[in-house]
């Protein structure tokens, strides 16, 4: 990509800060994940930062350090990456209104989930903690331990008929076709 992806320019505006906007939008407090020594930019002081204490570890340890971190603050936390430009908050308000008393809600799509746009009880730390430990990476691994709810796109795309909200940039192409689709670079 050139450089990581929240500092990616989208509008006028970098990932990370479209991020942090348009969740603040829908849940409160919006926390964001780094690396130990990862620089972030200012944020607003609402926003707590958390770091992984797991070097490594993939998107796992980001849910451990976000769950420990909201813990004092909340029952259950909306989880997403920083390069998901086309977040709804209606899909948010949807998954999270999915959650029950279930210990967490995961879109999905006949076989695949989605990990990083689904709600995760903030008293699963221990065991997303556990996971780590036995060397266990992948947020997915979570649905062995714990009761979930998966919710079909299908019942997500009443908030998000074309389900934008699950669109990630993991390319230099992604990107381009991200900014194409605003608006926000022309052929």
């Amino acid at each position: 990509m050139g450089s990581p992806k929240y500092q990616l320019r989208f509008g006028d505006e970098t990932m990370l800060e479209r991020m942090v906007r348009l969740l603040s939008s829908v849940v409160s407090p919006v926390a964001v994940i780094a690396s130990a020594g990862q620089e972030l930019p200012a944020l607003q002081p609402e926003v707590i930062v958390a770091r992984d204490l797991y070097a490594n570890a993939g998107p796992l340890a980001g849910l451990s350090a976000g769950l420990n971190a909201l813990s004092h603050a909340v029952d259950a936390v909306y989880v997403t990456s920083c390069d998901s430009p086309f977040l709804q908050a209606d899909f948010v308000r949807a998954v999270i209104s999915s959650l029950g008393t279930a210990d967490m809600a995961i879109p999905r799509d006949r076989d695949h989930h989605h990990p990083l746009a689904a709600v995760y009880r903030t008293s699963l730390a221990p065991i997303v903690d556990r996971l780590l430990s036995e060397g266990i990476r992948r947020p997915v691994a979570l649905l062995e331990s714990v009761t979930v709810v998966e919710v079909d796109v299908a019942h997500l795309r009443l908030s998000d008929p074309d389900l934008r909200s699950l669109q990630n940039m993991n390319t230099p192409n992604d990107y381009q076709d991200a900014l194409r689709a605003a608006g926000l670079l022309h052929p």
